[in-house]
């Protein structure tokens, strides 16, 4: 039987904050496309629930682990656990995020902007730390490095009210995003960033609903973004047939960014 053009059967992607969101929409299409799935999230429940829907996508494994990206030794733990599972990660999604705590300027706190900034940015990096050891020494052994996946957001390249600390981690990661690209090129492992636009989430969801309406009206395709969309987009950052990627911030948000 002919191989399907993005089957990712054998390979193993990580996804933190994939128990939900963005997150959860693309671990659908990577486990739709056979690859072994570990989703790292705090909560237990929702943990439970997406890897119970994930199982009966795909041909691959899934598994669900409690994991604070805010916290060094819970990654550590995670990531070990996931190579004790699978063996292998070949794409890591970090995903996980906040939406800040929601101040202007003038009334930022700094325990506020710490802690968006713990989660969005150094949670990433972190994550990044322990994956791309494996990678690495992977990549020595000639197989090839792996993806590294960051969720950014259009915010990190336009303003919006009340933000700044939100807006601040996401251009951050993707600063991490270029430099990652740069220093593990020689690995073989790549390295970009999604910069979302509008999406229903449970975070969009607790916002003013005029904002949805504003926001449906200013970007060009008139509308939000569709969750069924980004299980694509997860397939082929994940898969092989990017591997001459590496470095990009690809908005991925209805035209927005250039409204």
């Amino acid at each position: 039987m002919a191989m399907t053009l993005f089957d990712l059967t054998g390979r193993t992607a990580l996804i933190t904050g994939g128990n939900g969101g963005l997150g959860l929409s693309m671990a659908r299409g990577l486990a739709k496309a056979g690859a072994n799935v570990a989703v790292l999230a705090r909560n237990a429940e929702k943990n439970a629930a997406a890897a119970a829907e994930l199982r009966g996508l795909g041909a691959g494994e899934v598994i669900a682990l409690a994991c604070d990206v805010g916290e060094d030794d819970a990654i550590e733990a995670a990531v070990a656990q996931t190579l004790a599972a699978f063996g292998r990660i070949d794409a890591c999604f970090a995903n996980a995020g906040i939406s800040g705590a929601g101040t202007a300027i003038p009334d930022i706190t700094a325990d506020g902007w710490d802690h968006t900034m713990a989660v969005n940015t150094r949670g990433a990096a972190l994550v990044y730390k322990h994956v791309s050891r494996h990678m690495i020494a992977r990549a020595k052994d000639g197989d090839p490095g792996g993806k590294l996946i960051a969720t950014s957001s259009g915010q990190s390249i336009m303003g919006v009210n009340r933000s700044s600390d939100y807006a601040a981690s996401k251009a951050a990661l993707n600063g991490l995003t270029r430099a990652a690209a740069f220093e593990l090129a020689r690995y073989r492992i790549t390295a970009n960033a999604l910069l979302f636009g509008f999406y229903e989430t449970e975070i969009t969801a607790k916002a003013d609903p005029r904002f949805a309406e504003w926001m449906s009206r200013r970007i060009p395709l008139r509308r939000a973004g569709d969750h069924a969309g980004l299980e694509g987009l997860a397939v082929f950052y994940a898969s092989p047939h990017s591997d001459y990627i590496t470095g990009q911030c690809l908005p991925v948000d209805g035209g927005l960014s250039i409204s």
